[in-house]
């Protein structure tokens, strides 16, 4: 069952409940679970007798629909009234059963959720497809244009290990950092793609599309920074004001944002050294810091040691050779024109020595021929290559796509490896129980919030801190320290903020080509506004058991 379908469904039952009142004598903590991990471990297990709020000892019978509406009546009515029903959403004094009531909300929402998606409900979901930003038709497309580094080139994770490593010997033999810091290995799943870095505080931190930081993401060397520190460093806010962000191509004075994969290594010596002087208490200048470390990871790039790794050993550096070997034979068979731009050298990026691939490259106009240097202005003046009829790949957000979408026209393609990862996240049963019944107990409390009195409070303070824990969990299934790369608690990242607006289509490898025919049409979802979402979804994520939340929501606005 599709996610979409499971929503459905759940719209339909709760129209068909009502909005039901709790009977009189019901323990105002009966049947409820204490920790959100007890409640996912009953649902992994696909026991039903103990789901929340499954009945069992502890849970009464439910009254006659046409009992809780009387009883509604006289709990708002007033005695001796016009019989005018009136709404309010403000309630100081709460009726004897208030907490009972809320409890029973709190538990058939989470019943609901949990029968109504079952195991494997996101199993749809896959690596190999390709995403739409845009509408793009491949059959109006008869230029393909790639960079080589993570587009045409998928490199294994064992690259990063090497280059953080040559890096952090540079640091010590050549810059004479402490030999200690050598004693760091690397961490391969600290960092994440798309983390700014501030570089006069030393703090490496996951920011989102509205430039505030995400709570509990913020890391001094590998520790991470208490919330309230962070709040004292930046103003008594999360928000980082657009001067002093990482400006629109990512390296801004005081904040840069991290945007390719090779930047990973990079956050990750930045994070070790920042911790080796702050827990030996050695002063330094943060500065200074981030300049030397930037500058040891590019000597590794500029003396050539990591071009002459993989070259040494393709087979363990370069993932998925023959698929992408396959596409670009398929698209050069079907008459479309390649070409290659890159700051990789010339010996590192010959794709066929038998020259069965014919490229053309900056500058060109004779086909097969290898051009250095120039620029994107005389490359566009003598090719005369402009507007949809090209599609360029690239890892890049910033240096590979950002300029040939909005000034040239170019359709855009973004190669995020990431995918990979965040799709099985995503189709895990796990994941989509957690983020549902987040968004209910999110609707539960948005919707119920009118109930003031302190027994009530009690009660929003207990799902507030429930509602806490599911974000963290939701969180450390993509990575411990910062998540997803694309989401932060509710809204989208800076990365996917950039990535949407500067790639046509995304996808996890160039591969996923071989999945398309050159004809097909990508068309992206319509994804609905705040204020057109579909009914069903506005109920989910209100809580709303039979009165819709607009109807409610249009007397307080």
């Amino acid at each position: 069952m599709a996610l979409k379908t499971a929503g459905t469904a759940l719209s339909r039952t709760l129209w068909a409940r009502g909005n039901r009142t709790p009977p009189l004598g019901r323990s105002p903590r009966a049947n409820r679970f204490s920790s959100t991990c007890r409640a996912l471990g009953a649902a992994e297990q696909g026991d039903k007798s103990d789901a929340p709020g499954q009945s069992g000892e502890g849970e009464p019978p439910h009254k006659s629909p046409s009992a809780d509406k009387k009883r509604l009546k006289e709990a708002v009515g007033a005695p001796g009234g016009t019989g005018v029903r009136r709404r309010s959403f403000t309630s100081n004094a709460a009726p004897m059963d208030q907490t009972s009531y809320l409890w029973t909300r709190y538990n058939d929402m989470k019943r609901l959720v949990y029968d109504l998606i079952p195991p494997g409900a996101c199993k749809s979901l896959n690596s190999t497809v390709i995403y739409a930003n845009n509408e793009v038709n491949l059959s109006e497309v008869d230029i393909y244009g790639f960079d080589y580094d993570y587009t045409l080139a998928q490199y294994s994770s064992t690259l990063n290990t090497l280059i953080y490593n040559t890096a952090r010997s540079f640091l010590v033999e050549h810059f004479k950092y402490p030999k200690d810091i050598g004693k760091y290995d690397y961490i391969p799943n600290f960092a994440v793609r798309g983390l700014h870095y501030d570089i006069q505080k030393g703090l490496l931190m996951k920011i989102d599309a509205f430039h505030y930081i995400e709570p509990g993401t913020v890391y001094r060397g590998l520790s991470p920074v208490p919330d309230e520190e962070v709040l004292q460093l930046y103003g008594g806010t999360f928000h980082v004001p657009l001067q002093q962000d990482s400006g629109f191509y990512g390296k801004g004075p005081k904040v840069k944002q991290f945007m390719d994969i090779f930047s990973i290594p990079e956050m990750t010596l930045l994070a070790v050294a920042n911790d080796f002087f702050n827990t030996n208490d050695i002063d330094y200048d943060p500065v200074h810091l981030f300049k030397d470390v930037s500058e040891a990871i590019g000597m590794v790039h500029l003396k050539g040691f990591m071009y002459k790794w993989v070259m040494q050993d393709l087979d363990k550096f370069i993932l998925r050779a023959k698929e992408t070997d396959s596409v670009l034979h398929r698209l050069v068979g079907h008459g479309k024109k390649l070409f290659l731009i890159t700051n990789s050298p010339f010996s590192f990026v010959r794709l066929d020595g038998n020259g069965d691939l014919q490229w053309e490259k900056i500058n060109s106009l004779d086909k097969g021929q290898i051009y250095k240097q120039g620029n994107l202005f005389d490359f566009l003046r003598l090719t005369g290559w402009r507007g949809s009829k090209v599609l360029y790949f690239g890892d890049h957000l910033y240096s590979d796509l950002a300029d040939l979408m909005l000034r040239h026209g170019w359709r855009t393609a973004a190669i995020v490896p990431e995918l990979d990862h965040e799709t099985k996240v995503v189709s895990a049963h796990q994941y989509a129980v957690t983020l549902t019944w987040l968004q209910a107990l999110t609707g539960l409390m948005e919707r119920l919030q009118v109930h003031r009195d302190p027994r009530s409070k009690k009660v929003f303070d207990e799902w507030q801190k429930e509602r806490e824990e599911l974000r963290v969990m939701t969180k450390n299934l993509f990575n411990p320290q910062f998540g997803s790369i694309f989401r932060t608690c509710h809204n989208p990242t800076y990365f996917s903020r950039r990535l949407s607006r500067f790639s046509d289509i995304y996808m996890a490898s160039l591969s996923c080509l071989l999945n398309y025919d050159l004809s097909y049409t990508f068309y992206p979802r319509r994804t609905p506004l705040q204020h057109e979402a579909p009914l069903w979804m506005d109920q989910l994520c209100t809580g709303c058991m039979k009165t819709p939340h607009l109807e409610d929501m249009s007397h307080i606005r």
